[in-house]
C-alpha cells in the first residue's frame, strides 16, 4: 500500500502539491461563497473542450499518421530528427505541450530504435521536450498557462502573438542549431505502421477543433462549447471524454483556490506585490523553477498587471529544472522507461541544454523589455 501511495504521488506530483496548497491555505482563509469567484470558468471550459477534441483526434491516430508520413520523407538521421523536433514544436502550438510529447515521443523512440540509433535518444528526447515547452508559446491555446493568462487579462490575439514573437523566433533558431550538430547518417525507416486515416472522422474532429479555437478567441460564448462538443463526442467517441487529462483540470482548480487565498493573506500578498513590481519577468521565471509554469501563472497573475512580462516568464520558464514544466516530467519518465540505468546521464544532459536555453531566452527577454 505504501509503495502504491508513493507511486501515485510521484506520478501525480503537481496535482498533489496543488491540492495540498489549496487545503493548507483554506485553514487560513475559511471556505465561503467567495471561493466561487476564484475560478476562471472560461479557461477551465476552453481547456476541457480542447483536450477532449485532441483526444478524439489522437484516438484515430491522426497525429501519428501525419507525423510518420512527414518523417518518412527524410533519409538521414539529422534531417529526420529535425523533422521530428519541428513536428513536436508545431504540434505543441495546436495540441499543447504535454499532449505533443505524449503523441510524438513514442515516434522518436520508434525511429531511433528501429534504425539502431539509440545512442541519440537522450538528446532527441530533450530536444523534443524543449520544442514542446517553447513551441506552444506563440498561441493562446499552445500551453495551458497561455490559455489562462489570455483569458484572465483579456489579451488581444494579435498583441499576444506580438509579445511572444521574439522569444518564439529565438527558440526556433536555438533548437535548429542544436539539431544541426547531429551526425548526418543514412536512415531507412521500416514500414510497420498499418493504421489508415479515417477521413470522415478527421473532418468532423477538425471542425470541432476549429470551433474550439473560435471559442478560445472569444468569438462565441464558452457555454456553447461546453454543451455541443461533449454532446458530439458522446455520440462519436466516448473514450475521448474519458481520456481527457482531468488531473490537469484538477490542478487548475486547486491552484485557483490557492492563488485566491494567498491574495487575501496580507503578509504574503504584500511580499509578492513588492517582488513583482521590481521584476515580473525574473520572479516569474524563478517561480517556474520551483512550482512549475502553470501554477506560477495562476498565482502570480493575482499580483501584477504586467501581463507581457508574466506571459514571457511562464513560457521561457518551462525550461530549466525538471519540475519547471509538467511536460518535462513526462519526457523524463518516458526516457527512463526505456533506459532505467541512464537517469543521471539524462538529468545532466537535460540540465545542460535547458539551463542554456533558459539563460539565452532570459537575456533576450530582459533586453526586449528594457530597450
Amino acid at each position: 500500500m505504501t509503495l502504491k501511495i508513493k507511486s501515485f504521488i510521484i506520478k501525480n506530483i503537481v496535482v498533489v502539491i496543488a491540492i495540498l496548497a489549496a487545503i493548507i491555505t483554506s485553514f487560513i482563509i475559511k471556505p465561503s461563497s467567495e471561493y466561487l469567484n476564484y475560478f476562471d470558468y472560461r479557461t477551465l471550459t476552453s481547456l476541457f473542450i480542447s483536450l477532449a477534441v485532441i483526444c478524439a483526434l489522437k484516438n484515430i491516430y491522426f497525429f501519428q499518421i501525419v507525423a510518420r508520413k512527414i518523417v518518412s520523407m527524410f533519409k538521414t538521421t539529422r534531417s529526420a530528427v529535425i523533422a521530428l523536433v519541428y513536428i513536436t514544436f508545431i504540434g505543441s502550438m495546436v495540441i499543447a505541450n504535454d499532449m505533443a510529447l505524449i503523441t510524438f515521443l513514442p515516434l522518436g523512440y520508434y525511429i531511433l530504435s528501429s534504425t539502431k540509433q539509440e545512442k541519440y535518444m537522450a538528446f532527441v528526447f530533450i530536444m523534443q521536450n524543449i520544442a514542446a515547452n517553447l513551441g506552444g508559446m506563440l498561441t493562446p491555446f499552445g500551453n495551458p498557462q497561455n490559455l489562462y493568462l489570455f483569458s484572465y487579462f483579456t489579451i488581444d490575439s494579435l498583441e499576444f502573438m506580438k509579445i511572444m514573437f521574439l522569444p518564439f523566433i529565438v527558440s526556433i533558431v536555438l533548437i535548429t542549431i542544436c539539431c544541426l550538430f547531429m551526425k548526418n547518417e543514412k536512415l531507412e525507416l521500416p514500414e510497420e505502421f498499418d493504421k489508415k486515416l479515417n477521413i470522415k472522422r478527421t473532418l468532423i474532429y477538425t471542425i470541432l477543433f476549429l470551433f474550439t479555437i473560435i471559442i478560445i478567441f472569444r468569438y462565441i460564448h464558452y457555454l456553447y462549447g461546453l454543451i455541443l462538443i461533449p454532446l458530439f463526442l458522446l455520440i462519436l467517441d466516448k473514450k475521448s471524454l474519458k481520456d481527457v487529462d482531468y488531473g490537469l483540470l484538477i490542478t487548475f482548480c486547486a491552484f485557483f483556490v490557492f492563488a485566491g487565498n494567498v491574495s487575501r493573506i496580507d503578509a504574503i500578498s504584500n511580499i509578492l506585490n513588492n517582488l513583482m513590481e521590481k521584476s515580473t519577468l525574473l520572479v516569474g521565471v524563478f517561480s517556474c523553477q520551483l512550482i512549475s509554469n502553470v501554477p506560477s501563472a495562476i498565482m502570480l497573475s493575482k499580483f501584477t498587471t504586467n501581463y507581457s512580462e508574466l506571459l514571457v516568464a511562464v513560457n521561457i520558464g518551462g525550461t530549466g529544472t525538471l519540475i519547471s514544466s509538467l511536460a518535462s516530467l513526462i519526457t523524463y519518465k518516458e526516457y527512463v522507461r526505456h533506459n532505467p540505468k541512464k537517469q543521471l546521464y539524462y538529468i545532466k544532459l537535460y540540465s545542460l541544454f535547458n539551463f542554456g536555453f533558459l539563460a539565452i531566452l532570459l537575456l533576450v527577454s530582459l533586453l526586449m523589455f528594457n530597450l
